[in-house]
């Protein structure tokens, strides 16, 4: 066993009880553990103020200055002790509440000290309550330095007296212990070209830091670290891959030329060429392709699916593409069928609604061959379907589906594992794609097709209401259809000041009694759902209520406007997913987001970000910044990332050096064979098997 592995109960002052408590409230079992808790910010305690220099607005500061006037006042609960400190400049009145009994047998009239705290004015004279006093003598004169402060729980603090400052302490005993143990885990070489403090320098000055330079030298180290291990866990997994797993051969394509030359009704994009020009390179390379396809709503992701299957079928293999609703998978069908009818290609569809007798026949004409092409949704991994030759899986909004439902379609053909497309409209952050697809080769399609206008897209208050409803009827007029959406399904306490779905509804009917109204909603059964969505798609509806439930898939290129209400409930990725859903037909398309006057500064920035912009990478950045990875792709609780120090709102340029570092290390010296990279082969050959971040000491 390492000695980082050591249980932390071993270390000086915790014991048994208290490691019992760090375990469960921080997730503290080992010193590797304690060690790499980072603190989350420092106080500076750097530069000393004059009295006569304190205001309100001032962060924590210190001060130094005779301590008099020393006294308790009060009883009971009542009882507070306070005092005076003075420096040249002026007098600053200090207060305690609490540990009064304690605090009169420490602190000394006339004695000089260092005082630590939030400054506050009271009656034009500056005040601090409960500020930590030091004594100033010969041997103590009182250091600047950067005080670390620590994530900790309000159990900890307030039953067992384990706060920031006690976590400091155990960390500095534990330094002590630990410097000499802890080893270089990177090249000579990426320490040098990249100017990076040593390990252990890192560790030391990351905690308690000499100067806000040192500080930011070690972050850089440490960062720098823990991202390159993540870029080259990532990218090993993809090499080996590569080599491990072969792929079928797709080289010959003349359907696909026949398709360019005589169905096809429109140009393609230079983006979606370009995707497709990437496809068929892994098609011809004799290895698994698995590619990432990232394209805004409404870009021609589709279509380019449909040509990569075209170009299997020209190669006597099957393709099949899994949606993850029975809207999408229908969508996907009909819209596919005609150009596969067009070229004389079977196309079948096959979802939970498919009635047995048609499954019998599906099941048949895919295991004999006759179907070259399957769309569905989950039922395709039942283990009854079964191909003759399935060369190509694609699945639409892949974070829809788990890991497992993947390896399940792979093994739907026993001799060769097919190839993989997995396409999202949910733009995903550069960084966020890096991290978490770093494994995958990515596409993207960054430009519309012709002939699309960019979205209108306004903010408008409650109190402009009726002109909003008056614009909507002059649309309607004008033979569009219009999306209505609601963050609630029914009205709770919490939410008291936000639309509720019923209400809108109500309101909306109100509002226009000579127009048909459709609802859909998260409560309604699957059929429920179909069945309304379809008499809007159909134009029976004019105006559609909703919730969120119509974020991903329908494709109705009359709706021409979609009004959001209580746009501050939603974030932004979401509201940038809702507006996708207009702006699909030649018809000039609005989104309007709807709010009342009570806006967070949050709030404010998703709005001015919808408006100002439809670029869904820019989109997907700034929300990133608001809402940090964790929250944005799920991934906080699923221990996807891991991550000890590095922020991927922040540290994009971090992340793309290390990436940089990582495959040119790899292109070098693929097995970390060499003598210079034996630092970094001990390392990880140290991890356990299970280890996410590679970086962690072990």
């Amino acid at each position: 066993m390492s000695f980082f592995q050591t249980k932390i109960e071993y270390l000086k002052g915790v014991g048994l009880q208290r490691a019992q408590l760090l375990q469960k409230e921080l997730g503290l079992f080992t010193y590797g553990d304690l060690i790499q808790r980072y603190p989350f910010r420092y106080l500076d305690r750097t530069q000393f103020y004059n009295v006569v220099d304190l205001h309100d607005d001032l962060p924590y500061v210190q001060i130094k200055g005779i301590l008099r006037n020393r006294e308790v006042i009060g009883e009971g609960h009542k009882k507070r002790m306070v005092a005076k400190v003075a420096d040249a400049s002026g007098e600053l009145e200090l207060v305690w509440f609490k540990g009064v009994n304690y605090l009169e047998k420490i602190i000394k009239n006339h004695q000089e000290y260092i005082v630590f705290g939030k400054p506050t004015m009271f009656n034009g004279r500056p005040q601090m309550a409960h500020p930590e006093l030091e004594e100033v003598t010969e041997q103590k004169p009182g250091q600047s330095f950067l005080q670390p402060v620590y994530n900790t729980s309000e159990k900890l603090k307030n039953y067992h007296r384990v706060d920031s400052k006690a976590i400091a302490r155990m960390v500095a005993d534990l330094l002590k212990l630990a410097l000499p143990h802890v080893q270089e885990t990177l090249s000579p070489a990426l320490i040098e070209h990249y100017a990076l403090m040593g390990k252990a320098t890192a560790l030391q000055q990351i905690h308690f830091p000499q100067t806000p330079d040192l500080l930011q030298t070690a972050r850089f180290r440490l960062k720098f670290e823990e991202l390159f291990y993540i870029q080259l866990k990532l990218l090993r997994q993809r090499d080996q891959r590569k080599v491990s797993l072969a792929g079928q051969i797709f080289k010959e394509v003349p359907t696909l030329v026949h398709f360019y030359k005589n169905v096809l009704p429109f140009d393609l994009t230079g983006a979606q060429k370009r995707v497709i020009h990437d496809i068929y390179k892994d098609f011809c390379a004799g290895q698994q392709m698995n590619r990432l396809l990232q394209g805004d709503v409404g870009s021609g992701k589709t279509i380019v699916a449909f040509i990569a299957m075209l170009m299997a079928a020209d190669n006597g293999a099957q393709s099949c593409l899994m949606a993850p609703t029975e809207i999408l998978a229908n969508q996907h069908y009909s819209g596919l069928k005609e150009f596969a009818d067009l070229l004389g290609l079977k196309i079948g569809l096959l979802t939970g609604s498919t009635r047995p007798a048609a499954r019998r026949v599906l099941h048949e004409q895919l295991r004999s061959g006759e179907m070259h092409i399957l769309t569905g949704t989950h039922a395709l991994l039942e283990d009854v379907v079964q191909f003759k030759n399935l060369g190509l899986t694609i699945m639409d909004e892949q974070h829809r589906f788990g890991v497992a439902q993947r390896s399940k379609l792979w093994q739907k053909n026993p001799h060769v594992i097919p190839h993989v497309l997995v396409m999202t409209a949910t733009p995903i952050p550069r960084t966020l794609a890096m991290t978490l697809y770093g494994d995958l080769d990515v596409s993207v399609i960054d430009e519309l097709p012709a002939g699309r206008k960019p979205i209108v897209t306004v903010h408008r208050f409650d109190s402009n209401r009726l002109k909003v409803f008056q614009f909507l009827r002059d649309q309607v007029k004008l033979g569009r259809q219009v999306y209505i959406v609601y963050p609630l399904i029914e009205e709770s306490e919490a939410m008291a000041d936000y639309k509720d779905l019923m209400d809108g509804y109500e309101s909306v009917a109100r509002a226009f009694p000579e127009l048909q109204i459709s609802i859909v909603h998260g409560r309604m059964t699957a059929g429920e759902k179909d069945a309304e969505m379809q008499r809007f798609v159909s134009n029976q509806t004019q105006i559609m209520v909703a919730t969120t439930v119509i974020e991903v898939g329908v494709n109705v290129p009359n709706a021409s406007v979609m009004v959001i209400e209580s746009t501050e409930r939603f974030g932004l990725s979401q509201l940038h997913q809702l507006r996708g859903r207009v702006g699909r037909g030649a018809d000039q398309s609005y989104c309007i987001l709807m709010s009342g006057y009570k806006l967070s500064k949050d709030s404010r920035t998703r709005i001015e970000t919808m408006v100002r912009t439809n670029n869904g990478f820019e989109i997907a950045d700034i929300d990133l910044k608001l809402r940090g990875p964790g929250d944005l792709m799920g991934t906080q609780q699923s221990g996807v990332l891991d991550l000890l120090i590095a922020d991927l709102a922040k540290d994009g340029r971090i992340l793309s050096e290390s990436r940089a570092a990582a495959q040119a290390l790899l292109q070098d010296d693929p097995n970390l064979a060499k003598p210079a990279n034996q630092a970094i082969r001990h390392h990880i050959e140290s991890l356990p098997a299970t280890a996410v971040n590679w970086s962690r000491i072990s």
